[in-house]
Order: C-alpha cells, then structure tokens, then sequence
C-alpha cells in the first residue's frame, strides 16, 4: 500500500486514520514496483479489512536513552532476547499504553499526532527541570523535548504522565517543581503517577541509587497528596497519586477506591489493590445472596504471590475464610531471590523462584498465581520456566488468574 486519497501510509496510525473515509483510491504497488489504483465504496469509518505483515506495518521504534534507573539494565545476561528490547514509540503509547520519552520524536511525529488528534499519549517525564532530566535520561535532547508538553496541551492532546522517583535526585524540591509544572497543563494533562525505582542486585557499574526508606516513602506521599488536594480542590481531579508501593514501603494503608476516581493509571501500579478490593468484596456479596455463608464443596488450595501484595491478598481472603468453612486457603510471598529481595511485585517472579519455594510445603489440590508473572498470550515465566515445568515439579494443578477482583474471587471458589 503507498497511499490512500493520496495521503502517503507509513504505519498502522495512517492507514487507520484515512481508511474512516467513505470513498478511497488505495494506490497499490507490487514487488516489481508496478502500482495500480483501487476505487472503493464503503460506509464511513467502516474498516476496510486488509491485513499486513505486522501489526504497526513498519519497525518498532526503540529507546534512545540511558536512564538512571532503567530495569532492564539491571537485568542478567542470558534470558530471552525479547526482554532487552526498549521500545520507546508513540504509535504503541497510542494503542496500547505504552509510556514514551519523546525524546526520539522527530518534528513531523509531533505534527502528525497534533492534526490526528492521537489522543491520549502516555508520556515519562520523570522530571521538569531539564538539566536534571538529561542527567537521568542520559539523552542530551531530554530537556528540549520537554516543549513538546505544552504543544499537546494546546492542541487538546490528553496526556498521562509518570514520574519514576530516585531518592535524593527528583523527589523533594524538585518532585514539587515537577508536579507545579505538569499541573498547569490541566485539563490536557489528565494524570501523574508517581512510582518508586525498582533496583535489583544487578547494577554494577550503573549509576548508584538505593531504595526509599519507609520514613522517606511516607515523606513522598504527604508531598504528593497535597498536590493532589490542591488539584482536587482547583481541578476537580486529584489527578498526582503514588504507587501502591510507596504505600506498602511506608506501611500506611491503601486509600478507598473512591480516592483513585476512574483508576487512570492502574498499569503503573496506582490504585491497582484498592480496585481489587472493591471488585473483590462486590463479587463476595453478590456471591453470598443475602446469605451469611458461602456453600461450596471442601476446598484446600494455595495462592503463590508477590511478597508486597501477599498481605493484602490474605487479608481480601479472611472475608472468604469467615463465610466459607469448607475453605483452606493459604497465601504464600515468593522472595525474588533472582533480582533481589527489593523487587517484591508479582509480576517480575521467576519459576526458579517459585519452585524452590513451594517445593515440598503443603500445597493443597490446587496452586493459584497471578497472570502477570507469565509472558503475554504463553505459558511462559521470565526465566522461561513454563506453568507445565512448574506443576510437573511441584505435583500440583496450577490456574492463572487475571487482576480482577471477581476473578479472584471465583478461583478461589473453583467457580
């Protein structure tokens, strides 16, 4: 495909951009060069149905810049070539979510996605100050892109944006500028996360970072929430929130669902276990039919999990426990041994991990874990361990189960 109504398509953005118009002439080209054009009715915005050889019709874009705290260059040699690969594109940002530095827009992606009205684009900023955000970007054109922001808010771009903080380096007075910054650009600017940088014990020869301390964590999130208060009270949208971890890392409780309104930033880890309790506890309700217990057949099962989600899981499960006596349910914390006992979040667990730890303990008939340890649509962990290796090696039944509340809730029922 060159071109449709003599637009020129260079990837998926294009092509379904101009592909909503009802009349098309698609300017075709074989493998000898040789083009033809195609005249075609349709109804408006009705897709046209062509496939393509992949999915954004050209190459993925990668990242340009050398992060401080970039997880992947904390990771050991030897795994899956995939998961070396920074993808750093826009398109995907767009259709998937994905968080983008800009740092490698060129003047025309930044037009392009101002006259598509490619909205919204989520954006790591990490921080305003543009010296600074060089030094922790290692990219000399991370400052300057920085003036891309305010170009999308006029222009009514809907933005999300995250901040990875680095105690002693963006946090404090210069995490108040940043979030001063990114407030004015309210309404464009619809969200700000704020989350904790992951380090894992391999990051020798990196720049040197060290873990929040609990009293620091608390710090961060009385800074963020009085933002938050301010934007709430000025916007009508709290619009800054912390991660889940900086909560968990401080010891404070996780706010009410009410606190998060639409949960905008749930993929960052903001809100993700308040919304599990409030899905959770809906099911439970809805379950109980008015009825004080739960009926089911005698269940022993086991749920394997983060060491930071393990005590809210069990504590979601104590509403179980009371309401249905023919359930044993235990919640077992995996330590990472593999990247290191500062990473805590499910989703970065190995299988190695998981079977040395569950290995000869009282399983039950059946072992739960969350969906997010296995590589996307496989059945496969980080280490590519598979699920079949894992039951094979333990002797047990293992189910997956997605980040929903309800779910959870039915497989702990073994509905």
């Amino acid at each position: 495909m060159i071109s449709l109504n003599d637009h020129e398509i260079i990837d998926v953005l294009d092509y379904r951009f101009y592909e909503t118009n009802a009349q098309l002439q698609i300017k075709l080209a074989d493998s000898k060069g040789q083009t033809r054009v195609i005249s075609m009715s349709k109804r408006q915005y009705q897709a046209i149905g062509l496939q393509f050889n992949t999915y954004l019709m050209d190459k993925q874009r990668s990242c340009c810049c050398k992060c401080i705290f970039c997880f992947i260059d904390q990771m050991p040699k030897g795994m899956r070539e995939s998961l070396y690969f920074k993808d750093d594109d826009s398109r995907l940002s767009f259709l998937f979510g994905n968080y983008v530095t800009l740092t490698n827009l060129k003047e025309n992606d930044i037009q392009r996605i101002i006259d598509m009205k490619i909205s919204p684009i989520n954006i790591s900023v990490h921080t305003t100050n543009p010296e600074l955000r060089v030094k922790m970007m290692g990219n000399r054109f991370a400052g300057k892109t920085l003036e891309i922001l305010p170009r999308f808010a006029e222009a009514g771009i809907q933005m999300n944006t995250q901040l990875v903080l680095c105690p002693g380096i963006n946090d404090g007075a210069e995490l108040e500028r940043s979030l001063t910054d990114l407030g004015k650009l309210a309404p464009a600017m619809q969200s700000i996360s704020l989350v904790p940088v992951g380090i894992t014990k391999f990051r020798q020869k990196l720049f040197e970072l060290r873990p929040y301390t609990k009293e620091e964590a608390a710090d961060t999130i009385d800074l963020i929430d009085s933002f938050g208060d301010r934007f709430e009270r000025k916007l009508g949208n709290r619009m800054a929130y912390a991660a889940d971890e900086f909560y968990i890392k401080a010891e404070r409780p996780i706010p009410p669902p009410e606190f998060y309104g639409d949960f905008s930033q749930l993929e960052s880890g903001v809100g993700s276990i308040a919304c599990l309790k409030e899905e959770f506890l809906f099911a439970l309700k809805k379950r109980l039919h008015g009825n004080d217990t739960v009926q089911i057949p005698k269940r022993n099962i086991t749920i394997a999990t983060g060491v930071a989600a393990q005590p809210f899981i069990d504590g979601l499960l104590d509403e179980v426990r009371i309401k249905c006596n023919n359930l044993t349910c235990r919640v077992i914390p995996i330590v990472n041994h593999f990247f290191g006992e500062n990473i805590t979040v499910a989703g970065l667990i190995t299988g190695k991990d998981m079977i040395s730890q569950l290995k000869g303990k009282q399983l039950g008939d059946v072992l739960l874990i969350p969906a997010v340890m296995l590589r996307h649509n496989t059945n496969i962990l980080l280490d590519d361990i598979t699920l079949d290796d894992i039951s094979r090696e333990l002797q047990i039944t293992i189910k997956t189960v997605m980040n929903d509340g309800e779910q959870l809730l039915n497989a702990v029922l073994g509905e």
